[in-house]
């Protein structure tokens, strides 16, 4: 059975490790596209995703349960982007007449925009299947617990759950915050996630 990130964080909380490298395989993907996407630069994006999970897990118990750990996820991902390019002010995917003040604060705004477009997609999944995601993922509830809360069968929950995922990804993509389409592939050995779970 899939386990919520609420889950996997309290999992985390009592010094399950394992939880923590769950979490990181599934938000891999859309940590590190955010990353390419604010700084243009792939070793810098991969530099900056370290540190993004690197500060996940020093405040995970910082996070509020009753909301989605993607928009939080991507404010930090936003951070380490903005403090790297503090780092590298004169980075070559930035043009050269750009002040660093003008650099800082447009960083904030793809943070900021980045942020509202997970909750807005999140959003505009249907009722039903988004009750289901939200209970899925904010209040660590399983499939039992859901089906019996709406009174539908767990093959409906567990499928419900499953398509808003793929579906908040989708959005995502067709906004253009994030580019997955060459992260379609198996689970490795070597810690890269599916598509499937990018957003879970």
């Amino acid at each position: 059975m899939d386990e919520s990130n609420a889950l996997l964080a309290d999992q985390f909380g009592d010094s399950d490790e394992n939880a923590f490298a769950k979490l990181m395989r599934r938000h891999h993907a859309l940590v590190f596209q955010i990353c390419l996407r604010m700084l243009g630069h792939r070793q810098d994006a991969e530099d900056a995703t370290q540190e993004t999970f690197s500060r996940l897990a020093r405040y995970l118990d910082r996070w509020d349960r009753r909301r989605p750990l993607e928009p939080w996820l991507v404010t930090i991902a936003g951070n380490r982007c903005r403090t790297l390019m503090a780092r590298k002010p004169y980075h070559t995917s930035l043009a050269s007449s750009e002040e660093p003040a003008t650099i800082v604060s447009t960083l904030q705004r793809e943070a900021d925009s980045l942020a509202e477009e997970v909750q807005l997609a999140i959003g505009q999944l249907a009722d039903d299947p988004q009750r289901a995601f939200r209970m899925f993922h904010e209040h660590s509830m399983d499939y039992a617990q859901i089906a019996d809360r709406m009174n539908r069968p767990i093959g409906t929950i567990k499928t419900w759950v499953h398509r808003s995922r793929l579906q908040l990804i989708e959005s995502l993509r067709e906004r253009e915050v994030i580019d997955v389409r060459s992260r379609q592939t198996t689970d490795h050995p070597n810690g890269r996630p599916t598509e499937s779970e990018v957003t879970t």
